[in-house]
């Protein structure tokens, strides 16, 4: 069964290679969905899958690539929408 959570990571996470990694590590969890930066310098996610890879991907978001630096990540639960693939949004 999918679940779908939203996430909102901050701290220094633009500029740090963020979203190219959580969408590389999306992608091998076999997670869906997508990733962007916000205007006030935090990234947002939404990730569809099963709970074991959505919880797997929101660990890593905790710490994310070697150059972030994670403050902290707000979690919030949605009604699937059967995404399928995982991208990087503008």
């Amino acid at each position: 069964m999918a679940v779908r959570v939203r996430m909102r990571i901050s701290g220094r996470v633009q500029g740090v290679f963020f979203r190219d990694s959580c969408q590389q590590m999306a992608r091998r969890l076999g997670v869906h969905g997508w990733v962007r930066n916000l205007a006030d310098g935090s990234v947002e996610v939404a990730a569809e899958g099963s709970r074991d890879a959505v919880d797997a991907l929101a660990a890593w978001c905790r710490k994310g690539p070697p150059q972030a630096v994670v403050v902290e990540v707000r979690l919030e639960d949605e009604e699937p929408e059967g995404l399928t693939g995982f991208r990087v949004t503008r």
